[in-house]
């Protein structure tokens, strides 16, 4: 049956797996969305498509299925199929420097015209995160067009009939077309039936003939969510959708959106607000915000209420880097690495360490939502190896010219510091380099180190994360507003509206730390105090030492630096508050895997005092799931040896911790003896898998009781070596 009502349907599928992710992921991946997906386009040669595959996936897929590629190419020749640009790694391109944003664009064009013979007129904008000056660096970039969500376009007042076609912004007179992406196909396809997809596509077919809508969405979403690979493939979903598209090809046409523009006019001219999708908004805010936001914005859609849902909008992705401080500090780590790579890249564009630094840029580890993100230590331990590596390179490059500049026959050795506000918190941090390792310090957090570094090994002891709230932890102790998953549930759901809780006994363990996880932290406790008040921060602190300002002072020998850290502060006593002064001394030599911490704790009041010192280091070394790889050591004394173990032990002199899956371990001899707390930091946690307890660190905390009399000290030592 014939018709006159028209309309242009763009299928957009974004296929991503993120840096550092586990080979198994990968390949579970391409088994049950990205290689049934390509056999169905095979299937159905009428029907178009415009395709992103990002780098990391790409790199894989080369090495281990490069018969992809070659059927792929195929597609793409006979015009089926249309490959789109983006930055190389995945990264969120306002949060990354110009040069790199360019220089990840032009990697993923030099790989697309070498592997298909065309070049990208398109780009797939990672996380359709955009901001308004991203014009003209993607023009520059010779892109002509890219989609986001048309959440941007509501924003600035547009309507829903104004969403069927493509639109001209620009910056500084650099023009881009942007196609503004379906929500609704977004949460149609593909959790409902063929029938009414097909039906509302025919609702918005127009006798213009030129109106196009526009679906952009994620690979993974078609085999790899949950439930989807049974309804998508085993139950056929998507041969009935390309059958039905292939049987309405009379009014209903699929089109590749690099064609859609050559075709047709645009819509008109626009200028679009800093935004993402709006479930990234929703995320992006602080979380009793984003709590509130996602209960009003249910209430007002069963209100029917689609008048005031256009003006609703959350938050902005860069709050991100406020929301996580742990992602901030990474975030800048991977600005001060930028400046020293592409000073280097001018000396030597091969050993610069360029592409380490883009693979840091990868998106995932940088933010949190309905995916793990900045939640998962392997992500956050990927970045930091690949930061660390380029650095090294950048700083051999560096040092090399510095040398042959001066002349100088012999190699000096590396040691090096500067204070600077590092991560933009008005307050300056001590940054310290050496050959073998670098060390980050704050000082106005009470006198601690927040990244150590170990070049040799490419890994930062210290990435930890702290537990904080999140949005969805009121899914297990509220009614909620989003659907919970349950065994009798056969309904396929969108992972967006489906929350699948693992352990119902979760809510017990929702504990938030009231500081960063830093290291080199220092606490005063009562003789009572027990290891699992201080796991649940169920404890009362008797010092005033956490997360308060210390002096700072520095001083080179030779090759070895000292650093002083002091603070005069209080010790509560039945409530008095009687002063008390710390001195912390930091040692290192500028070519040892060594670091030295000399403790002195003195009491300065007139009466005496007793209490429990503890001295706190959380040390990230991939611990969690009671990985076999993982373990601690105590020379004489009997324990369970995982890194996620819990539990107390007396008369400790030396501890050791390590993991063989990354070959580094570290021995920290402490004196005098000590009683050792350990337990694993662990955040209840959202990820595809659902809600779940994820390990971020192992808290070590050395504890060392005092009675100390009027002007009375103690000590405290600890060498910590990086073992070979």
């Amino acid at each position: 049956m014939s018709t006159a009502r028209q309309i242009y349907f763009g299928i957009v599928l974004h296929n991503h797996q993120p840096v550092g992710n586990f080979p198994l992921v990968f390949e579970q991946a391409y088994q049950q969305a990205y290689l049934p997906m390509l056999k169905a386009m095979e299937k159905h040669p009428s029907l178009s498509f415009s395709l992103h595959y990002g780098g990391p996936l790409t790199d894989w897929l080369k090495q281990n299925h490069p018969d992809f590629f070659q059927r792929l190419d195929d597609l793409v020749r006979k015009g089926q199929v249309e490959i789109m640009g983006g930055g190389y790694y995945e990264p969120i391109l306002p949060a990354i420097p110009d040069a790199d944003k360019l220089g990840q664009i032009a990697k993923m064009s030099s790989f697309i015209r070498h592997q298909f013979g065309s070049e990208p007129t398109g780009l797939w904008l990672a996380e359709r995160v955009w901001e308004p000056y991203l014009a003209k660096i993607l023009a520059q970039a010779g892109i002509k067009w890219t989609l986001v969500d048309d959440t941007h376009f509501r924003l600035v007042g547009l309507e829903a009939k104004d969403l069927f076609g493509y639109y001209i912004t620009e910056e500084e007179g650099y023009f881009l077309k942007i196609f503004p992406g379906s929500k609704s196909l977004r949460y149609f396809i593909p959790w409902r039936p063929v029938e009414e997809v097909i039906a509302f596509l025919r609702s918005e077919a127009s006798d213009e003939g030129i109106k196009i809508i526009v679906l952009g969405d994620d690979g993974e979403k078609f085999g790899v969510w949950p439930g989807t690979y049974k309804h998508c493939w085993q139950e056929g979903w998507i041969d009935k959708l390309f059958t039905a598209l292939e049987d309405n090809q009379e009014w209903l046409r699929t089109v590749k959106l690099g064609d859609y523009i050559k075709k047709f006019p645009p819509s008109g001219r626009i200028y679009l607000p800093c935004a993402a999708y709006d479930e990234m908004l929703e995320w992006a805010l602080p979380p009793g915000k984003s709590w509130q936001y996602v209960c009003l914005r249910r209430q007002l859609e069963e209100e029917g209420r689609q008048d005031v849902i256009p003006f609703m909008r959350g938050g902005f992705w860069r709050h991100f880097l406020v929301k996580y401080p742990e992602a901030n500090r990474m975030h800048k780590k991977m600005l001060r690495v930028h400046k020293k790579v592409h000073k280097a890249r001018t000396l030597n564009e091969i050993g610069c360490g360029l592409d380490e630094l883009w693979r840091a840029q990868c998106n995932e580890p940088y933010w949190h939502g309905i995916f793990g993100g900045i939640y998962l230590a392997d992500l956050r331990a990927t970045t930091y190896r690949h930061l660390i590596q380029a650095e090294t390179k950048a700083d051999k490059v560096l040092r090399e010219n510095k040398l042959k500049v001066k002349k100088v026959p012999d190699h000096p050795l590396n040691l090096s510091w500067e204070q600077i506000d590092f991560d933009g918190d008005g307050f300056e941090e001590i940054l310290i380099d050496t050959d073998v390792f670098s060390l980050y310090l704050s000082p106005e957090e009470g006198g601690s180190i927040f990244e150590w570094d170990v070049h040799g090994k490419n890994c930062n002891l210290l990435a930890a994360l702290a537990r904080r709230p999140e949005a969805y932890h009121r899914l297990l102790t509220e009614t909620s507003p989003v659907k919970q998953s349950s065994p009798e549930d056969k309904t396929v759901v969108s992972i967006h509206d489906l929350i699948k809780i693992k352990d119902q006994d979760l809510s017990k363990l929702l504990v938030y730390d009231r500081y960063p996880r830093s290291s080199l932290l220092d606490h005063f406790f009562s003789l009572n105090t027990k290891l699992n008040d201080f796991a649940s921060n169920s404890y009362v602190e008797f010092g005033d030492f956490i997360n308060k300002p210390y002096q700072a002072t520095l001083r080179r020998r030779d090759r070895k630096l000292q650093i002083r850290l002091k603070r005069k502060g209080i010790f509560k006593r039945s409530g008095e508050e009687l002063p008390v002064e710390i001195n912390k001394e930091i040692l290192l030599e500028a070519d040892r895997e060594e670091l030295a911490v000399n403790y002195q704790f003195k009491n300065l009041s007139n009466s005496m005092i007793e209490g429990v010192f503890g001295n706190e280091w959380n040390i990230n070394l991939l611990g969690g799931g009671h990985n076999e790889l993982a373990y601690y050591q105590i020379p004489g004394l009997a324990m369970e040896d995982r890194l996620d173990s819990y539990g107390e032990l007396e008369g400790v002199a030396q501890v050791i911790l390590g993991n063989r899956g990354l070959s580094i371990e570290i021995e920290a001899k402490i004196t005098p003896k000590i009683k050792l707390w350990r337990f694993p930091v662990e955040t209840i946690s959202n990820s595809e898998a659902g809600i779940e307890r994820l390990y971020q660190a192992s808290c070590l905390v050395f504890l060392l009781p005092f009675s100390l009399a009027p002007d009375e000290a103690i000590s405290l030592r600890l060498d910590w070596v990086v073992k070979p």
